[in-house]
């Protein structure tokens, strides 16, 4: 349920699988609060934008590595 009103308020769609990043948070012995997994796409999001923008500058198509 929360997942569905994270994606509304938003209007993106979670790019994070959810329950492999609450397994690696909680093997590091701490917890996870509701709204971090989308906080965490959100980063996500703002990332692959900027790197889209860097590629773009580049005059190229192709997102590398080096972009991120």
């Amino acid at each position: 349920m929360a997942k569905k009103k994270a994606k509304k308020k938003a209007g993106k769609e979670v790019l994070v699988v959810a329950s492999k990043v609450k397994a690696y948070i909680k093997s590091k012995k701490m917890m996870t609060s509701s709204d971090a997994i989308v906080a965490l796409s959100d980063s996500v999001y703002a990332t692959i934008d900027a790197a889209i923008k860097r590629t773009k500058a580049n005059r190229r198509s192709t997102v590398k590595p080096q972009d991120l």
